[in-house]
């Protein structure tokens, strides 16, 4: 079976995919099933993610991280899923990662203090909160009003599809604070305990069972004015930094996903018999699993091409969504694939391909659709 380097691996990045291969074989995958089926995971894996060094990757040392750029973070988020077996407990385990990013770059001392260390540690979870049931993509358009009163912002309005929502200690939240379109887009963190801040229900999905979905909900919610992230009003610039990041955490996210899926499908096809031979002996299986490795590569190197420019600073967000739509679209086909190799036994649910092919179904929706993704392509190719 083809073994795949990434084009940013170095000597470091093995070491930390054997270190979070070890925790994810010992610690997720035991236990995937029963946790993909109670719909949650123990909250306490937070805590042994953090105490080994799972939850700081990516962030400064000074703030209680691990320290590494992109590229370790997209290569633990790899080794996540190939050795824990369960996209619900990674996606879980990672909701800071799209949480915690504009207030490391545009929060106040104070806010970092107050917010960082407690996550990265493992003691609290975060929570982003942009998609309102009105809107999913259209962010400038967002309707969760936020109303200044001396100190504080009331807030009154709704979030859904919010990953790690149920038992989030704070959530990044967007709101509106000005008039309507992109300049009128606010960041605040809204915090767990708060009056008026509810989850109004926990969301029942196709995929991603192990992680909590909620929906929320604002009612003349008090929120401090000293948790307004950045300037009032200016919230949507780094809304749609973040969003260029986390696409590339996504597309990262499928080339995992694909590569489990092809795994399992190459040893489904060595031990699986018919017609007196193992199936993998007939040439249609063998092109079929031709198909999915070529787009395999290919969705990899791409990514990877990427990561290394923003590693380097380039700000590439026409690049990164392409990668985004590559990988996608190569993760559903190469799960559907998977599913079509392993025949019935395929579309039953003690077989890992069949919940891979649930998961990757949500990749061309999360974090920005395949449509919109297209849209900033041709914006950023000028045309």
């Amino acid at each position: 079976m083809m073994s795949f380097t990434p084009l940013y691996e170095t000597a470091e990045h093995a070491q930390l995919r054997a270190q979070v291969r070890r925790f994810a074989s010992a610690e997720i995958a035991p236990h995937a099933t029963a946790w993909e089926e109670a719909n949650e995971f123990p909250r306490e894996l937070y805590a042994k993610a953090a105490a080994g060094g799972m939850a700081g990757i990516g962030y400064p040392e000074e703030i209680g991280g691990a320290g590494g750029d992109l590229s370790f973070v997209i290569a633990a988020g790899e080794e996540l899923v190939l050795a824990g077996r369960s996209v619900g407990v990674a996606a879980g385990l990672g909701s800071h990662r799209i949480a915690l990013p504009p207030i490391i770059t545009f929060g106040t001392p104070e806010q970092k203090r107050r917010f960082l260390p407690p996550v990265l540690s493992g003691d609290k979870i975060a929570a982003l909160a942009i998609t309102e049931p009105g809107g999913g993509s259209d962010v400038a358009s967002l309707q969760t009003r936020a109303v200044r009163d001396g100190d504080v912002f009331v807030v009154n309005g709704s979030k859904t599809f919010i990953t790690s929502g149920c038992r989030a200690d704070f959530v990044t939240t967007a709101v509106r604070t000005g008039g309507p379109g992109r300049g009128g887009v606010s960041l605040l963190i809204i915090e767990r305990g708060t009056p008026g801040f509810t989850v109004s229900k926990k969301l029942a999905k196709m995929g991603w069972w192990a992680s909590d979905t909620a929906e929320l909900a604002f009612e003349d919610c008090r929120v401090p004015a000293a948790n307004l992230i950045g300037e009032e009003n200016s919230g949507f610039v780094p809304i749609m930094v973040n969003f260029a990041v986390e696409r590339l955490l996504l597309a990262g996210n499928c080339v995992a996903i694909a590569e489990l899926a092809y795994r399992e499908s190459v040893t489904y096809a060595q031990e699986r018999r018919a017609f007196g031979k193992p199936i993998m002996g007939f040439q249609v299986l063998r092109h079929k699993l031709a198909d999915m490795v070529t787009r395999l590569a290919a969705a990899r190197a791409l990514t990877s091409e990427v990561v290394q420019r923003v590693v380097r600073g380039e700000q590439v967000p026409g690049l990164a969504a392409m990668a985004k739509n590559t990988a996608t679209d190569m993760c559903s086909f190469v799960c559907d694939q998977a599913v079509q190799i392993h025949g019935g036994n395929g579309y039953m649910r003690e077989y890992l391909v069949e919940r891979l092919y649930r998961d990757a179904r949500l990749y061309p929706i999360g974090g920005g659709t395949r449509e919109i993704m297209n849209e900033i392509i041709s914006k950023t190719e000028g045309y």
